[in-house]
């Protein structure tokens, strides 16, 4: 098996890229095990400023969907990281846009009150274990969940034997905290109500590629000219190399230098950062590419031209399981 390589682009490298996708806990930050406390990663402030100063899209995917996107974005500028609303996507936003799309208006979640919200702003119906109508309902969404009783998975169980889709926001099993390997709740929540139902799942976090290209139209970037920056090969990593994206690995969450070299092709990064601030030698020409998307005025001021062919001689060249459903 060979090496990958380090963080910087080799010589002959695919296309440079022209929008970054972050992962959250391990790549930017470190949380507590209750989500709280935020840890900033090194370098993590440094390389969404720069990103930010040279116009270059992003955005944070993360498989959590304990806050509203919107809160959770306050939550991270509040610590620090230039972090708009709408750069910070959730499992629950990308869930809210397939259900409205599927015509389902009625859905039950499993999770904590923030993890219905985004389907709520998308005018869907959210109702919760004990309520009326419970097991009357279009879609069963589960979320973050850590007081998920058993009364909780029989009614959710109930719906989907009426009919209900099962739409889950992660089933990883484990996420990175500051002390440690903490587990995924909804992966154990969604374990237990497949084996009772043996329903298939849609997921809407990440490893589905449904998430990577709702965050590529977000950002207005394909998915073939978008990096992924994450921590775990079976999370972001395997998005990345399914979806026909940049796939960059950093070890600061999960995953050490050793076991990402150990990794089997389909879930091997192109490249393991040194550190964070390694993803900006990957844009090549991605701010170009960002301002030629913009309104043409601003593209044809005087000397702009020239200013940006300056820019570009300054930066580095680019080195030219059966009933899931995950995509």
């Amino acid at each position: 098996m060979s090496a990958v390589p380090r963080g910087r682009p080799p010589e002959g490298a695919r296309a440079p890229v022209r929008g970054v996708v972050f992962d959250v806990d391990g790549t930017l930050l470190l949380s507590d095990r209750s989500l709280g406390g935020y840890e900033l990663l090194p370098h993590a402030l440094e390389v969404l400023s720069a990103l930010k100063a040279r116009q270059v899209p992003f955005a944070l995917l993360t498989n959590g969907s304990l806050h509203p996107p919107a809160e959770q974005a306050a939550k991270l500028r509040a610590a620090g990281l230039p972090v708009a609303d709408e750069q910070m996507i959730t499992p629950s936003s990308i869930a809210a846009d397939y259900l409205a799309r599927r015509g389902i208006r009625r859905a039950l979640i499993l999770g904590s009150p923030g993890v219905g919200q985004a389907l709520r702003d998308a005018g869907i119906e959210t109702l919760h274990p004990g309520e009326s109508g419970a097991t009357e309902v279009g879609s069963v969404y589960v979320g973050w969940h850590p007081r998920c009783g058993m009364q909780d998975i029989e009614i959710a169980c109930q719906a989907i034997w009426r009919g209900a889709e099962l739409c889950v926001a992660s089933d990883v099993p484990f996420f990175a905290t500051k002390q440690g390997r903490t587990i995924g709740y909804s992966f154990a929540i969604t374990a237990a109500i497949r084996r009772l139902t043996r329903a298939p799942m849609t997921l809407t976090g990440k490893p589905s590629t449904r998430a990577l290209r709702f965050v590529a139209k977000r950002l207005g970037v394909p998915v073939r000219s978008l990096a992924v920056v994450g921590d775990d090969p079976v999370v972001e990593i395997l998005m990345a190399r399914r979806g026909g994206a940049t796939a960059l690995a950093v070890t600061t969450g999960t995953t050490s230098r050793e076991e990402w070299q150990r990794q089997p092709r389909a879930r091997r990064p192109e490249a393991i950062l040194g550190d964070l601030r390694e993803v900006l030698d990957w844009l090549g020409d991605a701010d170009e590419a960002s301002a030629a998307t913009r309104p043409r005025a601003r593209a044809t001021r005087p000397g702009a031209r020239g200013r940006r062919a300056a820019t570009t001689r300054a930066r580095p060249a680019p080195g030219r399981r059966a009933a899931r459903r995950t995509s």
